[in-house]
């Protein structure tokens, strides 16, 4: 299968990364081949020129090859923290310009795009995302609604695609110990065998 795993966390230390790579590297050893993107040590640049938002406008080489390893993606995986209920700038960024029109989705014809958006990922079979917080989850879910779940689950993932989708929310991760990442890190690996198994089965 291929595989995307997209990263958005600026600091290399970070458990954010210590996540993202025992994801890549699980799926590497299941024989699957990874496309690895760590957004801010690539320097992604988040900001949406207004020239790339009409559809099919004419992208720099870099936008182009993101948007063709999205679409030729049979597998995605994203890890981000929670900052302020959403993702980081960085990853924000690679959602506008990459999960666009014509790559992701598609207006039926006539409908303005006032509509439902028509899936274009059809490749990909499932979706993993991997949050951290600092946030309880009763309290995350209680006062803020949860709003990574609807963002990627309702608002991204479920317009763009049918694949299945899973996502982990790690909290409190200010407050653990080594034990527990090392629990949470084992938890991401069984996943990867869980939700994209070994090539070739």
């Amino acid at each position: 299968m291929n595989l995307l795993v997209v990263l958005g966390h600026p600091n290399p230390a970070s458990f954010n990364h210590a996540l993202a790579h025992a994801a890549a590297d699980e799926l590497r050893r299941l024989g699957h081949a990874v496309v690895f993107h760590d957004l801010a040590a690539e320097g992604f640049d988040p900001g949406l020129p207004a020239g790339e938002i009409p559809g099919g406008a004419s992208l720099p080489d870099e936008i182009d090859r993101h948007c063709r390893e999205l679409a030729e993606a049979e597998g995605l995986v994203v890890v981000h923290p929670n900052w302020w209920g959403m993702p980081p700038a960085v990853l924000k960024g690679w959602i506008d310009r990459v999960v666009r029109c014509g790559v992701a989705y598609e207006f039926a014809g006539g409908d303005g795009g006032e509509g439902v958006p028509v899936p274009l990922l059809t490749r990909l079979k499932a979706v993993a995302v991997f949050n951290t917080g600092n946030t309880p989850p009763e309290r995350e879910r209680r006062v803020f609604g949860d709003p990574l779940e609807r963002i990627w689950r309702d608002c991204i993932i479920g317009l763009c695609s049918r694949a299945e989708f899973h996502r982990r929310y790690f909290t409190v991760v200010c407050e653990s110990t080594e034990s527990e990442r090392r629990v949470w890190l084992d938890e991401t690996r069984t996943a990867m065998r869980t939700f994209f198994g070994r090539e070739g089965d």
